[in-house]
């Protein structure tokens, strides 16, 4: 998808205003699978996505190089406990970086589409993906998960629309976040995962952030439309605590 070329030396409010503009146009993530998430038990101990206890290090080799990630379990325990699970599978091992938008200002890196991974998937099909759970042969979804600083646990299944709530997040979309991509329902996230590549706080409160970049982000801002990752592994940390039945 075509995107305008950024005039240089842009004003920040110019820039500002264009990628409010570009965030319209272009929701992150998938386009499929939404109407499943009606109805399906949210967060911790109440899904049968394992949580992460702690936190985790995860090292991606990329075909520009070597990236690492710290998960936070504590605010974000069931989205960076999908990511370390599937990370463990190795869903993400081949799969292309099928969205980066750098124009008209830096944006998003995005991948980790499985479908991606296969030769026989026309590029065209990419970003349409989700986990399939092996065991139930199903898209595996999780819902929104936003914690705030001054509540103890997080939050599920609704995105925070006021500012001043956007605000207390204990995470937030800082260049160098980690996030995972939706549809349109807040509970559609799956597989696919984005890197900010400046801070976007246009974003706090619609999409969740479980970690960020802490080596390597000369090579995420390296990484162009169509690179691959490589290989995604666990390097520290990374308890998995399973749902109880």
């Amino acid at each position: 998808m075509s995107t305008p070329v950024l005039v240089h030396r842009a004003s920040g409010f110019t820039a500002r205003v264009l990628l409010l503009a570009m965030l319209a146009l272009l929701p992150l993530g998938l386009v499929a699978c939404a109407a499943d998430q009606v109805a399906r038990p949210l967060g911790c101990g109440s899904s049968s996505t394992p949580c992460l206890s702690g936190t985790a290090l995860i090292s991606l080799e990329t075909s520009k190089g070597s990236v690492e990630l710290r998960l936070d379990g504590q605010a974000a325990p069931l989205t960076a406990g999908q990511f370390v699970d599937l990370v463990r599978r190795g869903v993400y091992n081949g799969t292309v970086f099928h969205r980066v938008v750098k124009d008209p200002v830096p944006f998003v890196v995005q991948g980790g589409d499985p479908q991606s991974a296969n030769p026989k998937v026309p590029s065209s099909q990419y970003g349409l993906g989700s986990f399939i759970d092996p065991a139930s042969g199903e898209a595996r979804m999780i819902p929104l998960e936003l914690k705030l600083k001054s509540e103890p646990k997080p939050r599920y299944g609704e995105p925070v629309t006021n500012p001043m709530v956007s605000r207390e997040l204990a995470l937030s979309h800082e260049r160098g976040a980690l996030a995972m991509a939706r549809s349109a329902d807040p509970n559609s996230a799956s597989a696919q995962f984005y890197v900010a590549l400046q801070a976007l706080p246009e974003l706090d409160g619609r999409y969740a952030v479980f970690g960020r970049v802490t080596r390597g982000m000369e090579v995420m801002d390296r990484i162009e439309q169509g690179d691959r990752l490589v290989r995604a592994s666990v390097i520290e940390g990374g308890k998995l605590v399973q749902p109880s039945p």
